[in-house]
């Protein structure tokens, strides 16, 4: 079932979205002070390409934490939202929820990036 998500969710844009995340990781990691964040940007890419199958597990310590609380300021919040209104047009429909969920994977660890690790299951 996971192998089916994925190529559906592959298909009908996971994608195009996780080439976006991976060119904005390029970007951010031109300068020095944007390495940390092209790494996050990284992360979402490979959550993004197959997200089915696989969790976030979130931790780390202050430094995460205060680097999130700056993430969340600057682009998290909006980026969250953008994977929550994606998440409530998915879930209209039955055969959507799956991908309603996943979504809302994503907009969790876009809101929170910093300290999160993304595992298999």
């Amino acid at each position: 079932m996971r192998l089916i998500g994925n190529i559906l969710w592959l298909v009908l844009g996971g994608l195009a979205i996780a080439f976006g995340w991976a060119v904005i990781g390029l970007a951010l990691c031109i300068t020095i002070v944007g390495i940390p964040l092209g790494v996050q940007a990284f992360k979402m890419a490979g959550l993004t390409l197959t997200p089915f199958g696989k969790t976030v597990r979130y931790g780390g310590g202050f430094g995460s934490t205060l680097a999130n609380i700056i993430w969340v300021v600057l682009a998290g919040i909006w980026m969250a939202l953008g994977y929550v209104a994606a998440g409530l047009a998915n879930c209209v429909t039955i055969i959507g929820i799956p991908f309603g969920i996943q979504s809302f994977k994503m907009a969790k660890l876009a809101l929170w990036p910093f300290g999160a690790q993304i595992q298999d299951l």
